[in-house]
């Protein structure tokens, strides 16, 4: 049995074939998204595994810029997991300690990634030209998937540094692929970010409440 193939199937649910692929790899990385929202530094060596299997998946039904997305996961999930594991980067129970962007430095965020988006779109769409050998078809949703791919990566890059504002971001990310993996034909992978979503948006009111708390024992701390 081929475990890392699409069509190695787990069980077939209401007419849709899951493979093992797709099974293993949701389970580590909901997981490791659940971790992540409630600031538990074990996210990231558990979202490594899941980010690897995903990254066999998305290969399989070319979606290359998905496939991308995983490369930097995996290098970020390990950077983020050294930063978290630094002094003064978490607290009690491995906890993280959450900061704040200012709203020009979001809106920054946001331009860049709209930017980076287009322009890597432009490239994903014409690999199937220029390296036929390895991208056999071409991409879906090119300009979409990569909008997408560049917004989770500015998420995945704040999430490290521990900002709130991370969140925002990933509630975009999860929203579009939602849609996009239902129309690509994985809905389990769908129904996935549909949970993720609904995690993004715990995510945001647990950091908020954190990033809050904190705000106030400084200026406390100022005080005295």
């Amino acid at each position: 049995m081929d475990i890392f193939s699409v069509n190695t199937i787990a069980f077939t649910l209401w007419g849709y074939s899951i493979s093992w692929l797709e099974l293993v790899g949701t389970i580590f990385n909901f997981i490791a998204v659940l971790l992540a929202a409630r600031r538990n530094i074990l996210n990231w060596p558990i979202g490594l595994v899941g980010v690897a299997l995903f990254a066999v998946l998305f290969y399989q039904i070319n979606l290359y810029a998905d496939l991308l997305e995983q490369g930097f996961y995996l290098v970020t999930g390990i950077i983020g997991w050294w930063l978290w594991a630094r002094p003064g980067a978490t607290q009690d129970q491995h906890k993280a300690v959450i900061t704040r962007l200012s709203t020009r430095e979001l809106l920054a965020w946001v331009a860049g990634v709209v930017v980076a988006g287009v322009l890597v779109g432009l490239v994903i769409a014409r690999l199937h030209l220029w390296l036929p050998s390895i991208f056999p078809e071409p991409a879906d949703l090119p300009t979409l998937d990569s909008i997408t791919t560049m917004a989770a990566f500015a998420a995945q890059y704040l999430m490290m540094r521990r900002k709130l504002e991370s969140w925002y971001l990933w509630i975009i990310v999860d929203v579009v692929a939602v849609f996009l993996y239902w129309y690509k034909g994985v809905p389990f992978v769908a129904v996935l970010y549909f949970l993720f979503l609904l995690n993004a948006f715990y995510g945001l009111r647990v950091w908020l409440r954190s990033a809050n708390t904190g705000e106030a024992v400084a200026r406390e701390t100022v005080a005295a």
